[in-house]
This record gives structure tokens, sequence and C-alpha cells, in this order.
């Protein structure tokens, strides 16, 4: 009961047993009062909450209600309670109404929210706990292909080991942030830091390749080559205008714009541009510079493109540069292949005759995965033909940077800008030079061991990190004999051949030797490696006449004696080699 003093806020109060408050409990004979000084605000009036005292319940009628103090079935709208005055058990009976179920809604909900102290601790544990225990199948997974690499051959050209610092950053707090814009010109707050790491970046990027940042500007956005290709499409033409690339089957890239020969279009590129692409020689491998310049004339390309996926000799840029003025084109290379060779001054220079250059930022380059574009700045050179005036200046800058974001892409990566800076210092050192070095000596060493087993090799060797063996002399196809190679743990990649007729048999495999010499592989262990190529060709073939087509064949692969037999020296060979960036 709350019985109001007329001259203070003071009340008097019974305490049930059923009470699950901090007072102090007395005995059953016994009376609690409690007085209750909480201030209240007089203005407003809080009615007391009608009471009702009851006789005692027998024990016949606490055995039909089951417990004591619980309502009874047949009046839900009120709560009983009983307690003690005197040594008398008294009921106590109160209407439930909303105010009051509410009111002891809240109460519970109070009782159990946890405190400050345990809210902050469910964020540490939320916040902190390692992959393993966060996600454990995840964590499997991942521990699974982190074997997969460390016990393989990896001889796909366009993949790499980046080191530990590279890790580190890529899986870093940056990710946090939201950094859209340029910066100096984000669309949010809080960047300072971030345009920090995103300006020494690109001054990296500009020294790793020996630019002058007068001559030339970078964007280190991009998400891909592919993404950094498209950019530069859209910030320098209009849709439907023309661009002229390799074809895709003459190792040409598929961003470059290609269609299938059934018409259909392949990438962005063939979609929203028009392409006619240029081709190889079919008896040599090598570009045909005369039908490329007599198509070109006809085509008259907006931008015609260099650089390929699998080209394995040197371009030649000044050819390209003739030609693209001649039909009035930009003219951009794609070197996401060989942007390593390039930084290391072991190939030509595409900087010295084009206008605009696009990359990959792994692949030779060993950095994280993402793309990259330069672009001409200042004032433009006197052309051969061309009808401009000397005061043009290049208009690249602006446009591209726009067609970067916000056309086509959100926010920067910051954790990959910052691996891109890491690995781009590591480029413009002595070290970067001798690995480069390295790579080119390896992949001439691997050309001439499968060249002393007659195996065929387009354009019969290579300038640069890559080869491309024909196998259709040994009856086989690049997508049976990949297969065969997995399961003996070398990994490369089908390629069409120059005169393949279409996408389905790709004749060919393309070999690659960044990956193998930065765990440290040397000439001698790339003799092996031919070892174990040869071999797998050698097992291809003869369970292709066992067993016919290659359905049939890859259900015999698990228990193969021979497979079996070559995927243990595999494993025994590449576990000899550190893993950058294990801890093996």
């Amino acid at each position: 009961m709350d019985l109001p003093y007329p001259q203070s806020n003071l009340s008097l109060g019974v305490s049930s047993h059923a009470s699950t408050s901090h007072r102090v409990r007395m005995a059953d004979d016994s009376i609690s009062l409690q007085l209750d000084s909480s201030l209240r605000d007089p203005m407003h009036h809080v009615p007391p909450v009608p009471l009702q005292l009851l006789e005692p319940h027998t024990e016949n009628h606490r055995e039909e209600n089951g417990n004591l103090g619980v309502e009874s079935d047949e009046d839900d709208d009120t709560a009983v309670e009983e307690f003690r005055i005197l040594g008398h058990s008294m009921c106590l009976k109160r209407r439930r109404d909303s105010e009051s179920s509410s009111s002891s809604s809240n109460c519970k909900r109070v009782s159990v929210e946890p405190d400050v102290e345990t809210r902050r601790a469910a964020v540490r544990s939320w916040g902190n706990q390692p992959l393993q225990v966060a996600d454990p199948d995840i964590y499997a997974i991942m521990e699974k292909e982190k074997q997969r690499q460390y016990k393989g051959i990896e001889l796909i050209a366009s993949e790499n080991f980046v080191c530990r610092a590279v890790i580190e950053a890529l899986g870093s707090h940056l990710t946090n942030k939201y950094s859209e814009g340029m910066p100096g010109a984000r669309y949010y707050g809080g960047n300072q830091y971030i345009d920090e790491i995103e300006m020494l970046c690109c001054e990296r990027a500009l020294a790793a390749f020996h630019l002058d940042p007068e001559s030339w500007g970078v964007n280190v956005q991009p998400y891909s080559c592919t993404s950094a290709n498209f950019a530069v499409y859209t910030g320098l033409l209009l849709p439907g205008d023309r661009i002229m690339g390799l074809d895709t089957p003459s190792g040409g890239n598929t961003s470059h714009g290609y269609y299938t020969p059934s018409g259909k279009k392949v990438s962005g590129a063939s979609i929203f541009f028009e392409s006619l692409p240029y081709k190889v020689n079919p008896q040599t491998g090598y570009v045909d510079f005369d039908k490329l310049e007599e198509r070109a004339l006809d085509f008259r390309p907006k931008i015609l493109i260099c650089g390929g996926s699998s080209y394995p000799r040197e371009w030649d840029y000044a050819r390209f540069r003739l030609i693209a003025d001649k039909c009035g084109a930009i003219l951009m290379c794609d070197m996401a292949q060989i942007s390593g060779l390039i930084a290391a001054k072991e190939c030509a220079n595409p900087f010295d005759f084009c206008d605009v250059v696009t990359s990959t930022t792994h692949k030779s380059l060993r950095g994280p995965r993402g793309g990259i574009i330069f672009y001409r700045k200042g004032m433009k050179p006197r052309r051969r033909g061309s009808q401009g005036h000397e005061s043009d200046q290049y208009d690249f800058e602006d446009k591209i940077n726009f067609a970067v974001f916000p056309s086509l892409q959100g926010g920067p990566h910051n954790n990959h800008i910052a691996a891109l800076a890491i690995a781009l210092k590591q480029v413009a050192t002595p070290e970067y030079k001798a690995y480069m070095q390295l790579v080119k000596r390896n992949a001439q060493a691997l050309a001439s061991a499968l060249l002393r087993r007659n195996c065929r090799l387009v354009t019969g060797g290579t300038d640069n990190h890559l080869l491309l063996w024909d196998l259709r002399p040994l009856g086989l196809t690049g997508k049976y004999y990949e297969k065969i190679c997995e399961a003996c743990h070398i990994t490369l990649n089908k390629v069409f051949v120059f005169d393949d007729n279409g996408a389905i048999t790709p004749g060919g495999v393309r070999i690659g030797t960044p990956a193998m010499t930065s765990r440290g592989c040397l000439e001698a262990d790339f003799e092996t490696m031919a070892e174990f190529l040869f071999r797998a060709a050698q097992i291809a073939s003869m369970l292709q006449r066992e067993h016919g087509k290659m359905q049939a064949v890859l259900k015999h692969l698990e228990n193969n004696k021979d497979i079996m037999e070559l995927c243990a020296r595999v494993e025994s060979f590449a576990t000899q080699f550190a893993m950058p960036g294990f801890d093996n």
C-alpha cells in the first residue's frame, strides 16, 4: 500500500514476500516498513494503485490454483500476492492494467540489460576473435589453399606470390575507411592519412617506371586492369566508338574487345564499343604489322591497343606509333603481363611511344591484385602527319580520373593502395631488377628444356617471362592437359593458339616463370620442372588412348599409379622452396 502523506513526499510501503527487490527480508510475523524519500514533481499527480485485502487462501484453494500468489484462470485481469500483517496471512489483489503492465515490463528489461563493462567486453570479444575461432569453416578451406600453394608448382604466367608486408597491408585497418574521390577532394571526412598513402603510392608508381611527373600522371584506384582499360575507353571515347586490339586467339585480352566466332560479345569493351582485332602471322606467331596497318587505315579506330595476355615476344612500339599517327588514333598499351620487366628495364619501354599505359598490379609486378592507369600530361609533341598545333595540351587527366570515379567505381580499396605502395617501393630497388633478370633467364631455360624434348613452342621461344606450348602435335588440347597437370599439383592455363578455330578447344597452354622465381627457383630447377611437364604430357597421351574422351579420363585420375607417382615427385620438389609471407 502507498499512503500519501499530505505534507511531504514520504510514503509508507508494505513489502510482500513475492517482491524481488533489494529490501531486507523480515520474519514472517513482522511488518516491513520503508520510507520512500524519492523527490517527486508536485505538479505531477501519481494516482494511487487500488489495492484490495482478501481473506487468506485455504490450503485447498492453494492446491486448486497450483502456486501461491499466481492469478486464477477465472480472473486474467488481476494479480494476487500473499503477505502477512501482525501474524495474519493476507492477500493483495491488484488490477493488471496496461500502465502497470508496461511499467513491469520496463523494469524487467532494465534488470536483464547488461552493464557497461559487459557490453564493452562483448564488443571486444566480437571484434578480436582470430579467424580460426570466428569462422573455422573458412579457416579450414584457407589452410587447404595455403598447402596447395606450398606443395605445388605454380606456372600460371599471370600469378605471383606477394611478400609478408603486402599481405599485412591487405589485411589491415585501412579496409575500414571509405574514401570516394581523389586526394584532397574526398566525399567523406577523415581522409587525411588515406590521402598521404595514395599520394605516396602515385609518387612511387611514377618513380618505379622512371617517369617525369610533369609529363605523366597516374591513377592507382582501379580494381583490376580490365577496370582500368574500361575507364580509359569511358573517359576518352563515346559509346560506339572504335577500338582495335590483338585478337584473343592470337594472344590478346578479352578486355580489348573480343567476339567469339559465333558473334557473341564477351566483354564490356565489345558490348559498348565497336572493335576490330588484328592478328599474328599464322606461320611465325609474330604480329603481322602489314595487315595491321591495312586494317587500321580502313577501320580508323579511336584507340589502337598494343599488349596482350599471351604474347612471348617483344612489342614494336615504334611501329605501333607510326600506324596510330596515320589513322589518327590514341595509342594505348596494356602492359599487364610485362610491367615488371618494363620497370626493371628488361624489355622495350612503351612509355617512349604511347599516350596511355595500363597494367595490373600483380603478375610480374609482384604486388596486390588491382589496376593502374598512366596517362600523358602537358603539351603534345608534334607527330608526323598531325594537324594539331604545338600549343595543344593533353586532356587525359580529368577525363580518365572522372571515368574511374564517379563514372565506374565507388570508393577505392585503401588497403590495396597501401599494399601497392609497398610493392612499388620494392620495384625501384636493385634487388627487384636482379629478380626480373632471373625471371627471364628461367623462362629461357624452361623453353630450351622443352625444345630439347621436341615440344613445339609458339614463335620458337620467348623474350619475356612466358612461353606458349602448342600441344596439337601431341594430339592433346590445352583444357585436357591443364586437368592432368592439376591432378599432379602443377598449375598452368589453357590458351588459344593463333590458328585455333574457336574457344571450345584451345590448342595449347601458357607457362610463366615469375611465381616459382619468387620462391627462389633457378635455371636448373626449371629444367626439373620441364621434365615434370613432359612426363605429364606422356601420361595424358596414355590415358587418352586408354579411355578416350576427357570425361572418361577424369574418372580415372584419382587412383592412377602414374599420376600419384608424379604428384609425389612434384610435392617433394616444391616443398624445398619457401613461400614468401608464409610461416613454413
